[in-house]
């Protein structure tokens, strides 16, 4: 059995890809049955992967330590190559589409692949290859920017994760200097971050009246495959946020002001829950895994066979340190067949947030990835975070193994963070509207529109005496307004969905596991709001259904004693 650290990486030969595809390609072309363009779809679907998966191999490595200049100068050349292998990709898609064959092609593989074919047509010439490829090392830049960010504090010299326990501390003055400290980096950085993203704002807005559009804002669209919804209904979904649930968050950022004692609930509060503290994990990242292996094992077979063909590979990074890319993602290795969770634990609740989150994303592309169309392997982005949020829920009756005492409080905290996040996660989609509406926008004018859309958002918020904040900084934080453009509103739409498969699984376990499980195997093959119909879980774009989904976790809510926590 191989494991993670022994996969080979070997970086793709572009020139050997190029003929290879070229040959494969005039094959398709020329086909004369439905069935010989079936066998040349495997062939070069397989010479697909193998790009894929040395591109997300190098990836893995590069952001577990950026300070490694191996993997550096890779990440670099994946960075120009993936451009370059786009070129190769496209003259496929037109000939996908445009296949003679495409009736019964449509009914071997499905309509989906062929929408998101279309769709992908329109998110590339050849002749904008150079500015994706600025637009590739620009987000590097960033990723490899906050990535170096180590700040002194309580002695020691941190990685911005680390400050996590910090910034959740009962003690209100270590909260108060861990964000200050956090912040300091941010702020020393300001011009940085500023000049980065004018650059990227730029060169995405020169790509796309390059490619015809009037903004960046629908190339944004298509490039996440949104074949099935458009700005409008995502507008009509954030006003509907903004009338039924920025009211309740307000109200519960009340009742956390009163339960933990404090006179005014500033920023640095916010992360601070009960006055006895948060609930926090009992182990360490090596535990956490062994807790991890037990749940899943009870949970279901399909789920104890997954997480244990991750943890007897080593498909788990989770481990904090220097030089290691901050956040947490879930790729997939095709060619081996293998999930990869990353992670940056810090020892708070967060850690098993993150952990079942990623897992769930994990345990989706491993039912999935199996599909022979790559484009199915992951759904779009949307609806994979249906997964990865719905498994953090899914996995509530197993929290004693991780909180023993304060599993109740873990369960509260989450359910709490997922309905608090949603008015966050709309901010941060308008936010990206206006700037690419105002792409000449100076940056003191992005900030101001940041602040604006924050305090309709979270009228709550309080940012004490920090001036970098006060003035809008809070958004270049958020990498992916950097690096994934529009990719937000996903998991506001998501974690309504998910909230649905709480309220099943509280109910009735064996029937949303087996919702859940379906949905898990149909991957990508279907468009969103088709995946969550076939889930039977109401559409988030109804307005009766968000306020349906809201009002019964108010009243769950309403029925907890927060202060006995």
């Amino acid at each position: 059995m191989m494991k993670f650290a022994e996969y080979p990486y070997r970086r793709p030969d572009l020139d050997l890809m190029e003929k290879e595809f070229g040959s494969l390609l005039e094959k398709f072309r020329l086909a004369g049955t439905p069935q010989e363009q079936e066998a040349l779809l495997a062939d070069i679907n397989r010479l697909r992967s193998s790009f894929e998966t040395a591109s997300n191999l190098a990836y893995i490595r590069h952001t577990a330590d950026t300070r490694d200049d191996f993997y550096k100068a890779e990440q670099d050349f994946i960075d120009e190559a993936r451009p370059a292998f786009q070129k190769l990709v496209n003259p496929f898609y037109e000939a996908l589409v445009s296949s003679p064959f495409r009736t019964e092609l449509e009914a071997r593989f499905g309509r989906q692949l062929f929408a998101l074919a279309q769709t992908s047509l329109k998110t590339f010439r050849p002749e904008v290859v150079e500015d994706l490829q600025t637009e590739n090392r620009l987000v590097s830049e960033y990723t490899q920017l906050v990535a170096s960010a180590i700040v002194p504090f309580d002695g020691r010299e941190l990685p911005l994760p680390q400050l996590g326990p910090y910034l959740q501390s009962p003690d209100r003055d270590v909260r108060r200097r861990a964000s200050a400290a956090r912040y300091s980096f941010f702020s020393a950085n300001e011009a940085r971050f500023d000049d980065l993203f004018d650059k990227l704002v730029q060169v995405r807005t020169g790509l796309a009246r390059k490619l015809g559009f009037e903004s960046f804002t629908p190339l944004a669209y298509a490039r996440l495959g949104r074949t099935d919804y458009d700005e409008a209904m995502v507008a009509r979904f954030r006003e509907g946020v903004l009338r039924s649930l920025v009211p309740l968050v307000s109200r519960l950022k009340e009742r956390q002001r009163s339960r933990i004692g404090a006179d005014r609930l500033y920023f640095y509060d916010e992360s601070f829950l009960f006055p006895g503290g948060n609930a926090k994990p009992k182990g360490e990242p090596a535990w956490l895994v062994k807790q991890a292996e037990r749940m899943y094992r009870e949970l279901s077979p399909e789920t104890g066979t997954f997480f244990s063909f991750m943890a007897e590979r080593n498909l788990l990074d989770l481990t904090s340190r220097p030089g290691k890319a901050t956040g947490g993602y879930c790729t997939y290795l095709t060619d081996f067949g293998s999930p990869f969770i990353y992670a940056n634990c810090n020892g708070t609740a967060g850690d098993i947030s993150v952990l079942t989150h990623e897992a769930g994303h994990a345990y989706q592309v491993y039912c999935s990835g199996r599909l022979e169309v790559p484009e199915y392997h992951w759904p779009t982005m949307d609806a994979a975070e249906i997964h990865s949020m719905s498994m953090e829920f899914i996995t509530y009756p197993w929290m004693e193994l991780f909180f023993q005492e304060d599993a109740d409080k873990y369960r509260y905290t989450n359910l709490v963070s997922g309905l608090t996040f949603i008015p966050y996660g709309c901010a941060v989609d308008e936010f990206q509207h206006w700037i690419y509406a105002h792409p000449d926008a100076e940056p003191g004018e992005r900030k101001g529109a940041w602040r604006e859309i924050e305090r309709r958002y979270l009228p709550h918020r309080d940012y004490d005496d920090n001036d970098y904040l006060e003035r809008g900084g809070f958004w270049q934080q958020q990498g992916h307004i950097f690096h994934t453009p529009f990719y937000y509103i996903d998991y506001t739409l998501a974690q309504l969905c998910a909230f649905q498969f709480w309220q099943l699984h509280t109910e009735r376990p064996a029937e949303a596991w087996g919702s859940y499980n379906r949905l898990c195997k149909l991957g990508g093959s279907l468009p969103f709001t088709e995946l969550v119909a076939d889930a039977r879980l109401g559409s988030p774009f109804d307005p009766q259904v968000v306020s349906s989904v809201i009002g019964r976790i108010q009243s769950w809510l309403d029925g907890v004693d927060d202060s006995a926590l």
